[in-house]
């Protein structure tokens, strides 16, 4: 297996309050990772497109995709608990003979979930394959045929998400696409590196000489017969535009410093 020759590149702009995109969860608790995963941009796009959980995903599942992180955002933890108003025991997870609940032994009377978000958090998702399927899948984004979420249905997009399609290859429309921060970020950012006109951003590629693993292949979304495969991937930086013009009588930026907003992400 190769890297894909370059061709049409779908670009998306994965932006929100929250994000959460896990690749393992228990019954008390469900993680995410610090980017997208393949599966949940697979299931992005399949839901765009109208196609239901047990729908073949091989089409899907053979493009290429990557992340650039613009803006990493940071980790919130909702904690829940669970309790019965009547104050009876919660009910387990096995049934009896006539299939009802049997209480849990020893009794249990709250019960204690944890679900993991990012928040403020900025992506630029690149995927490449055919050229029929990739505009196939920038129209269905214009037109989705289900409503769209970002790793989970509680996790809304904001706009704009699709960016439309680039030619080249994935790590060239990853590099030139203009740095997707919100524009109190980049002018921030600019005052403290002299309006640089690039920046360098952490990226994740699909690539089968990669050396780190990912379990996030979907092979079938089926709510009975979800399963994943492996995929190789590639860790780098990318040098991209930030939209900003340098100032060649600006004075160097100031060492140090406080920033009354850094806390409220100004």
């Amino acid at each position: 297996m190769t890297p894909r020759e370059p061709g049409s590149v779908l670009l998306l702009r994965l932006a929100g309050p929250l994000q959460s995109w896990g690749d393992r969860s228990a019954f008390n608790r469900r993680e995410t990772r610090p980017e997208p995963t393949k599966s949940g941009v697979i299931g992005l796009l399949a839901a765009a497109a109208g196609r239901p959980r047990q729908a073949n995903l091989d089409d899907l599942a053979s493009l290429d995709l990557g992340i650039r992180i613009d803006r990493p955002g940071s980790l919130l933890r909702d904690y829940h608990t669970v309790s019965d108003y009547r104050g009876r025991p919660l009910p387990s997870a096995a049934v009896t003979a006539k299939g009802r609940q049997k209480p849990t032994s020893p009794a249990k009377h709250t019960h204690v979930t944890q679900r993991f978000y990012l928040q403020d958090a900025v992506f630029l998702a690149a995927v490449t394959g055919p050229e029929p399927l990739v505009t196939a899948l920038d129209h269905a984004l214009r037109h989705p045929a289900f409503p769209l979420a970002l790793g989970r249905r509680s996790c809304a997009p904001a706009q704009p998400m699709n960016l439309g399609l680039r030619t080249g290859t994935l790590e060239e429309a990853l590099r030139e696409e203009p740095w997707q921060a919100p524009r109190r970020v980049i002018n921030r950012w600019g005052r403290d590196h002299g309006s640089a006109d690039r920046i360098d951003l952490p990226a994740t590629l699909d690539d089968p000489a990669g050396d780190d693993v990912r379990d996030d292949v979907p092979v079938s979304f089926a709510p009975k017969n979800r399963a994943y495969t492996t995929r190789h991937v590639r860790h780098t930086y990318l040098s991209a535009p930030t939209g900003l013009v340098p100032d060649p009588t600006a004075p160097p930026p100031a060492d140090g410093g406080h920033d009354p907003f850094a806390l409220l992400g100004w």
